[in-house]
């Protein structure tokens, strides 16, 4: 039975987010313009934002995004290449996680680059995709070649005990919600025909995750980047799902979002940079998601309505400072759209 108020809201943020596409295929992290850096192209936001799209049927959309990821990789196969043959020491010499959203060009300054989870993402979803509808994303061999090259570049890194940046870009340590996205994606790229991946490199993965779990990292006891590998990785057993959602729950959870992990400095109130974490309007719908795909429809319902509350007449903002009404400049964020009309869309009938 469809809900009048949830067409409308999908089809409102759809535009919104829409709105965010270049014509090149990629999608920019929030408006274009925008003075906070965030009108560039993130492999990971990419992904993100591309889930509206694909649960909403449009495959068109996410065929061409998908394209262009793949001609970056091509445009930057050199690097790649170097990177197989010879683990990097230096975070410029990794493939960046974002872009010139037309060129294609990788941004030069100094940004926590080396992002492991960027890549395990871009390779599980292509694999999804292809699993569901061969041809839609993976058309001939430079394709197949690329994403072979992909594989090797996770393998020659150890990404099961190699120290990235993680999620949010920020200071290296082996982190579990990165190890997550590599398994998934090793995994789920396997479906493409021509591409090889050793059973290894993915055992040795989860070995490494399961014994980090429920931890995100050895400074961080709960993040929000662990959501990621419940949904859509897939890739925690029960007791280890209900850990992180019971530790999400009481450590991060606030009125308008959630706090990406205790002590978080980026638009904490606190000038020490302590206590008033800013709130993240996606991780309640992300909640939201992933109680309805457990069968918990009351918590699901519960988040929903809470993220509802997070929307402005600008779109869904990517985040709001601590225990206020304030949000930041980053709205609208496309991830925190796309994760909206998501659950919007599989919370439908909840509400008929």
């Amino acid at each position: 039975m469809k809900h009048p108020l949830h067409d409308k809201l999908i089809a409102q943020h759809l535009k919104i987010l829409t709105a965010l596409q270049y014509g090149s295929g990629l999608f920019a992290a929030s408006k274009k313009g925008a003075e906070t850096g965030y009108d560039k192209a993130w492999l990971r936001d990419n992904f993100y934002e591309c889930l509206a799209f694909e649960v909403l049927g449009d495959l068109e959309t996410v065929q061409k995004t998908y394209r262009a990821i793949l001609t970056i990789f091509k445009k930057h196969e050199y690097k790649i290449d170097a990177a197989i043959e010879n683990k990097p020491e230096h975070t410029h010499e990794y493939i960046h996680a974002r872009y010139h959203p037309e060129t294609f060009d990788e941004f030069w300054e100094e940004w926590g680059n080396k992002q492991n989870d960027s890549i395990g993402c871009i390779l599980f979803k292509i694999g999804e995709l292809e699993k569901k509808q061969k041809g839609l994303i993976v058309q001939d061999a430079d394709d197949v070649r690329i994403l072979q090259k992909l594989v090797w570049y996770l393998s020659t890194l150890e990404y099961w005990h190699d120290p990235d940046s993680g999620m949010w870009e920020e200071n290296q340590e082996i982190h579990a919600s990165s190890i997550g996205a590599c398994i998934a994606g090793l995994d789920m790229i396997r479906n493409v025909e021509g591409v090889k991946v050793p059973v290894a490199l993915i055992t040795k993965g989860k070995a490494m995750l399961h014994t980090i779990l429920p931890r995100e990292s050895e400074t961080k006891f709960i993040d929000l980047a662990l959501l990621s590998l419940i949904w859509p990785y897939n890739v925690t057993d029960e007791d280890e799902t209900k850990a992180i959602l019971e530790n999400v729950e009481y450590h991060l959870l606030r009125d308008k979002g959630v706090i990406r992990y205790k002590g978080d400095k980026y638009y904490n109130k606190n000038e020490d940079g302590w206590s008033e974490e800013a709130e993240w309007t996606f991780g309640l719908s992300w909640l939201a998601i992933i109680y309805e795909k457990r069968g918990d429809t009351e918590r699901a319902k519960k988040y929903l309505d809470q993220a509802k509350e997070t929307v402005t007449k600008k779109g869904v903002p990517e985040l709001y400072f601590s225990n206020s009404v304030e949000f930041n400049d980053n709205t609208p964020l496309g991830w925190s759209e796309s994760l909206f009309i998501v659950a919007l869309h599989d919370l439908h009938e909840l509400y008929s």
